[in-house]
């Protein structure tokens, strides 16, 4: 399968990505930007393919995350890292870089294809999502919606979860706490300001890792007022795509889903509906 005949892919700020414009292309038109997966699909390619967010119009931004496709060192070094550190190594630099690398990618790329500065949602599946709700707490942007998949909202039961699949005893250090604090989104909530948000979650993937926390999140806006909601997929887990999740292919039917969760969501706060 290949992407869409629409999208362009390229590098721009030393990160790559895959772009696909509105409908009706035009400069001041809506952007999402939409970070995949570390799990399938695992590039910005594969992500652009099993989440299309076909029908919206508006631009769609899928940039690749760091140490993940061209950017990878290797499988086997990421599981070096992952064994030797896998908050400071992985979870915590992953996130950490995808966040200062967003003004500078989001600069060039509306240069280069010149976007101007519409309105601005996000969207991403796991790590990916805690890079979008990252970069809404931290200020990188004003996001009026999310849509978030499968979300790493708290790394910590993340870390515990890993740690019991791996076997390995994880201790956390003064250094990796600074980094569960940042990438607490429960604890950070309030910093989501009004940004609506949509959480989807597979039925079978893991209760207090993500299922629990979506919930929590979702609760927590609402109770602030702030539009939210939550929903389970049958028949999905964590991943988003088959296996290896590295290039374009087919979407599978919850993936298909998703996407059409994710389009409504974002139609309706962008006022495309």
């Amino acid at each position: 399968m290949t992407l869409p005949p629409d999208a362009v892919t390229g590098t721009a700020a030393g990160v790559p990505y895959v772009l696909r414009p509105p409908a009706t292309p035009r400069a001041d038109a809506p952007m999402v930007l939409a970070w995949h997966l570390m799990d399938a699909p695992r590039t910005e390619r594969a992500f652009a393919a099993a989440l299309p967010l076909e029908g919206l119009d508006a631009w769609r931004l899928y940039p690749g995350l760091p140490l993940c496709g061209s950017r990878s060192p290797g499988l086997e070094e990421i599981m070096r890292l992952g064994r030797e550190e896998p908050v400071l190594n992985l979870h915590g630099a992953v996130n950490a870089q995808a966040v200062v690398e967003l003004p500078a990618l989001l600069d060039a790329v509306r240069a280069e294809h010149g976007i101007g500065s519409g309105p601005l949602a996000v969207a991403g599946g796991s790590a990916g999502a805690g890079i979008a709700g990252a970069a809404i707490v931290e200020k990188v942007v004003e996001a009026r919606a999310a849509v978030l998949i499968s979300p790493l909202l708290q790394l910590r039961p993340v870390v515990a979860q890993l740690a019991g699949f791996f076997g390995m005893d994880y201790r956390w250090t003064p250094g990796s706490e600074v980094v569960g604090d940042r990438m607490d989104l429960l604890a950070r909530s309030d910093e989501l300001a009004d940004t609506q948000v949509r959480c989807i979650v597979g039925a079978q993937d893991a209760a207090e890792a993500f299922l629990y926390p979506a919930g929590r999140l979702r609760d927590l806006l609402r109770e602030r007022g702030v539009r939210s909601d939550l929903h389970v997929i049958d028949g999905m887990g964590h991943a988003l795509a088959e296996e290896p999740g590295v290039d374009p292919a087919p979407q599978t039917p919850q993936a298909a889903q998703v996407d059409a969760l994710a389009v409504a969501w974002l139609a309706q706060a962008l006022e495309l509906a």
